[in-house]
């Protein structure tokens, strides 16, 4: 499964696309240069249950790390993920 990132100046989204089509995207916004918000994360109903959701939420978090940003869970679902596992909770603003 690969998932892509795009970024602008002020958003960003993770995705993953199947036959050419998104069916799971996670969108950001940052928060000046040392933070993002995840505000929404989105999975087509035909693969809710695969896992896609938490891997766009472990792909957020491995970003955050790389760019040195903490995350503000504000999307119920990647705060719900990143509450459940402890090694994602290093990069989560206190």
């Amino acid at each position: 499964m690969n998932v892509q990132h795009r970024t602008g100046d002020t958003k960003g989204e993770f995705y993953i696309e199947k036959e050419d089509k998104a069916v799971a995207k996670l969108t950001y916004s940052k928060a000046g240069s040392t933070q993002m918000i995840i505000d929404h994360t989105e999975v087509s109903d035909d693969y809710r249950g695969e896992g896609l959701g938490k891997t766009l939420v472990e792909s957020a978090v491995k970003f955050a790390r790389e760019e040195e940003l903490k995350i503000i869970p504000l999307c119920p679902f990647a705060k719900a993920i990143i509450e459940k596992n402890v090694s994602l909770q290093d990069v989560v603003r206190k």
